[in-house]
């Protein structure tokens, strides 16, 4: 057996390395918006973050080396769940968050004393560099790992929806123990924020739209749509008009939104009588748009 067969190619070292600098990327911003603008205004962060505020509130220990020593056992049941790749980008995500968090902190800045301004700016800085990090596969540990093992049984519901109902029940105990109620409600605003922008960048805008086209002539309108600038797939539906009762041929395709106006314009270039319906199409999967393979 050739020994150099497992070797990894320059291609693959290219990938990692790209991967893990996004990891560290990702947490130097997720670290950014947590200790610059939640922890100063008692934003709790959720997750065994949210719990390591607590027990810095009573012991005054370190927020990131408990979050390093809470996520111990989470890691474990992460290698067995996911393998060596995803416990060693998740490994690097959580020690190099942590490290920034804790870094940061020395600097004892707080860009702003406006709790409602910290929940949105900072609940948006987090979700970016959270939304970094899981798009190259890897977390943060902690409840992260959590989430990723319910949606992978729950493909349904988007990772940062899981993210969102988990770190709501953690601020619900952090509110009674600590009777913040008010702290506890500018929190769910700024995990609400982090979920919505860590699902934007997993997911996407929704930018693409389902199109209908009906026409007399949809053999010409199929060979402009396939083999023109759009260059698009279509699909034929057989259909019937209810009251004619003559054979009607459906042209659907799936485009981007950007490409609907020269759509629009390439039908009505060939046929002014055509009836034509826009839809939006929530998640694409398939070539030219999102991979069908991969679960996020």
């Amino acid at each position: 057996m050739n020994k150099l067969a497992s070797v990894p190619d320059r291609k693959t070292i290219i990938h990692r390395m790209i991967k893990y600098l996004i990891i560290v990327a990702g947490s130097a911003v997720y670290a950014v918006g947590f200790q610059f603008f939640m922890y100063p205004n008692n934003i709790v962060s959720g997750g065994v973050v949210g719990v390591s505020m607590v027990i810095n509130f009573f012991t005054g220990l370190p927020v990131g080396v408990m979050t390093i020593l809470m996520n111990l056992p989470l890691f474990i049941i992460a290698w067995r769940h996911f393998g060596l790749e995803f416990l060693l980008g998740s490994l690097t995500g959580m020690i190099v968050s942590s490290g920034f968090v804790d870094l940061f902190a020395m600097l004892n800045l707080s860009m702003t004393d406006d709790p409602m301004l910290a929940c949105i700016i900072g609940g948006a800085v987090k979700g970016a560099g959270l939304g970094m990090v899981y798009y190259v596969g890897a977390t943060t540990g902690g409840v992260d790992i959590v989430a990723k093992m319910i949606r992978q049984k729950r493909e349904d519901v988007n990772f940062g929806t899981i993210l969102l109902l988990i770190d709501m029940g953690i601020v619900v105990v952090y509110a009674m123990i600590l009777r913040k109620y008010e702290s506890a409600m500018y929190s769910v605003i700024a995990m609400f924020v982090c979920s919505k922008v860590i699902d934007l960048a997993l997911y996407g805008i929704d930018n693409s739209s389902l199109c209908y086209i009906i026409s007399e002539r949809s053999e010409e309108l199929i060979s402009a749509i396939t083999s023109g600038t759009l260059h698009r797939g279509v699909t034929i539906l057989e259909g019937e008009g209810a009251y004619s009762r003559q054979h009607k041929e459906i042209i659907l395709c799936v485009l981007k939104r950007t490409q609907i106006p020269q759509l629009r314009r390439l039908v009505r270039s060939l046929d002014e009588r055509a009836f034509f319906v826009v839809t939006d199409a929530k998640n694409v999967f398939g070539k030219g748009f999102e991979s069908i393979s991969e679960v996020k």
